[in-house]
């Protein structure tokens, strides 16, 4: 890609980055005195130039081109969600049945009971319930076009948090969505991916209106889906904290209690999440996989709670140990907040996309949606030229297209343990296991480990 330089040099987002001109008139002694360019790293992550010389500026570039593949991609997931043919096919299933199933118990007053497939928390019912609001529309039209709203809301809040910056972080979720293919549009998480990064773009705002709307925000996407709440993490020490996590708690208090004011067994989700084993799909799936295509494990796959999972010998000790990894890393998360010394814009966003790949790596599920959260945290992170997380929004567009690629497109082979289908899985989640610790490292470096 050609780069064109302007005449005039932008200004520094911070004096001090830097040092102060010379006079005009002092000639060859201003020469003497300029400091050489950086070395070279030997990564194009760390590089002065990457955030304004790959990809498209959204600030400075076509609006109307980011506008134009929107429209062509989600066009062209719509196509493939109506076919629903590709792989093994059903995607949309989970909408038109299992949804609209939940749908008429929640018309009744009370949410799904002794059901091992609802696994959520009551927030969720609020967005099973939405497609009601467009009665002329069947529940799975209604569904997706919900969907291609709340995916349009989040690319217009990232292309206004681009408008005066270079970088690109609209462009990472508009051409990285398309990558899961039609999968986003027939789950409910691209509608908490817009909680979590409305939340993080709120929580950037330097006033206190904007730090409460935060945590508002990340209590709702957490009552839909848990994982939101560590869109609160990263938050500076001190009033912004107190600012934020303060309406958290006040909001979800508050929704929680009109829930359980009008629907019954609001809490029942708890009862689904202890009996859950080692999703195939799962990095300790993935062991389990090659353990068995090396014939030293003889364990067999079975449908069970909503997935394909592993049944057989040690899966309860591996199932074991990725709940305490699990706990490891929410003390390391921990410690991290304890000991962060450097904050900048972007602390929050990169510290959410850390949580949530660590927790995500260690968990006994991964299923291929888990995906949209990830893109959507590392596109919000690279809205800001502070961010760390470049490297690693890299590395999560591949593993978004390894994720289709095992489902739907290679599910039967994934289920049998072929040599494809046991490639495609050990490539994504090594990816996803080296993104983890990547962004672990970053995040530590840049804010904890920093000089004096």
């Amino acid at each position: 890609m050609t780069t064109h330089r302007d005449p005039t040099p932008p200004p520094s987002p911070d004096p001090g980055d830097q040092p102060p001109s010379a006079p005009a008139e002092a000639g060859p002694a201003r020469a003497a005195c300029t400091p050489a360019p950086p070395a070279l790293t030997g990564s194009p992550f760390d590089s002065d130039t990457f955030t304004s010389a790959t990809f498209v500026s959204v600030g400075n570039g076509p609006l109307l081109s980011l506008a134009g593949v929107w429209v062509v991609t989600r066009v062209g997931m719509l196509l493939l969600l109506l076919r629903d043919t590709l792989g093994v096919g059903g995607v949309g299933r989970e909408v038109y049945v299992l949804y609209q199933h939940w749908y008429r118990q929640f018309a009744h007053g009370t949410f799904p009971v002794n059901d091992v497939t609802w696994q959520y928390p009551p927030g969720a019912g609020l967005v099973i319930m939405s497609p009601g609001a467009l009665p002329w529309l069947t529940y799975f039209q209604a569904f997706v076009a919900l969907t291609l709203l709340a995916d349009a809301v989040v690319t217009l809040a990232l292309t206004r948090a681009d408008s005066d910056r270079v970088t690109h972080g609209a462009w990472v979720w508009v051409c990285g969505l398309p990558l899961l293919l039609h999968l986003p549009l027939a789950r409910y998480d691209v509608q908490t991916t817009a909680l979590a990064v409305l939340a993080l773009l709120a929580l950037r705002s330097r006033s206190a209106a904007g730090h409460r709307l935060g945590g508002a925000l990340a209590a709702l996407g957490a009552l839909v889906k848990v994982w939101p709440a560590l869109t609160l993490l990263g938050t500076p020490r001190g009033r912004s904290t107190r600012d934020a996590w303060g309406s958290a708690a006040v909001t979800a208090a508050a929704l929680l209690a009109t829930l359980a004011l009008f629907f019954s067994h609001s809490l029942g989700f708890l009862r689904q999440q202890g009996s859950r084993g080692i999703q195939i799909e799962s990095l300790g799936g993935t062991a389990l996989a090659l353990a068995r295509a090396a014939g030293i494990w003889p364990g067999t796959v079975q449908y069970r709670y909503g997935a394909f999972e592993y049944v057989g010998p040690y899966v309860s000790s591996i199932g074991r140990l990725a709940l305490l990894l699990t706990v490891l890393a929410c003390v390391w998360l921990l410690m991290w907040r304890i000991r962060a010394r450097a904050w900048t814009e972007a602390t929050p966003a990169d510290a959410a996309l850390v949580a949530v790949l660590l927790l995500t790596v260690t968990s006994r599920v991964i299923s291929p949606q888990y995906m949209i959260w990830l893109l959507g945290l590392a596109a919000v992170c690279l809205t800001s030229r502070r961010t760390v997380m470049r490297p690693v929004a890299v590395l999560l567009l591949p593993a978004a297209a390894l994720s289709s690629l095992a489902y739907p497109i290679l599910y039967e082979d994934v289920l049998a343990g072929t040599l494809p289908g046991l490639g495609v899985m050990a490539v994504r989640n090594a990816l996803l296991l080296a993104a983890a610790l990547l962004a672990a490292r970053r995040l530590w470096t840049s804010s904890v480990a920093v000089e004096e």
